[in-house]
């Protein structure tokens, strides 16, 4: 019996991350999702998962806070030994987030912070602290975004740490290559989630303009990315790494 991979998906327990969750379910993979407060979200994600043949837990963790990291990843420990009898994990996917639209005029240093602590900071931290954990050969996704590649005004602090993050993976890629492991990072572009409130996908008008700048014609739903990311994390991707592919339809080209 071949053993099932298992991948942990920070804010996987709703948008894209429960999105890819289920997707890699159904291509034979086990999965570990984070959520940040709602644990009736994450229980669902974890009934979705299961339903689409995967093995499944939840973890809670805030994402923007370095200092519960030890407590988190003491948590990940007991739970591997306890659910599937292993002490590491093969994939990795940074996606938990927050958004923020404001003017650079109008942001607050605390707007920026919170961004940075959990789109940036937390990420690298949290990532070192799981390398220990990591297979030999295994994955590391980071999700940035389209906007960083594109200006959108009132996105600038948002888009910086995307930047970043992009830079960070393409270091992970460098320093981890000797173990086997790739560092890959996803940018989505507009995509109808309840993400930022919901801003892509309840806006009409936001709709109109996002169809209108994208050559498929249309604003990007949750699944024209879970399933890329799954590809990405498969076999079939073992010989692609450092990259940034971006999945947008063609937004802003």
């Amino acid at each position: 019996m071949t053993t099932r991979p298992i991948a942990l998906i920070t804010g996987g327990s709703r948008g894209l991350g429960r999105n890819t969750a289920i997707h890699l379910a159904r291509r034979g993979v086990d999965v570990i999702v984070t959520y940040r407060s709602r644990a009736d979200e994450a229980q669902a994600a974890i009934a979705e998962i299961e339903a689409a043949g995967g093995r499944a837990a939840a973890l809670e963790l805030d994402a923007g806070a370095v200092a519960s990291f030890p407590a988190f990843i003491e948590a990940l420990k007991k739970t591997l030994h306890e659910t599937w009898q292993r002490d590491r994990f093969a994939y990795l996917v940074n996606n938990a987030g927050t958004g923020l639209r404001k003017p650079i005029a109008e942001t607050t240093e605390e707007e920026f912070d919170t961004l940075m602590n959990i789109h940036l900071k937390g990420v690298f931290f949290l990532t070192q602290a799981l390398l220990p954990l990591i297979n030999d050969g295994g994955r590391i996704i980071n999700i940035s975004s389209g906007l960083a590649r594109f200006a959108a005004p009132g996105s600038s602090a948002y888009a910086m740490m995307k930047g970043g993050i992009e830079v960070f993976t393409r270091y992970l890629a460098k320093e981890l290559g000797q173990r086997g492991i790739t560092a890959n990072t996803v940018a989505p572009g507009a995509i109808a989630t309840d993400f930022n409130g919901g801003h892509v996908r309840d806006n009409a008008e936001i709709n109109r303009i996002v169809a209108g700048v994208t050559a498929l014609g249309r604003v990007g739903v949750a699944d024209d990315i879970g399933p890329m990311i799954a590809s990405l994390l498969s076999d079939d991707n073992r010989w692609v790494n450092a990259q940034r592919i971006e999945v947008s339809g063609g937004m802003n080209i």
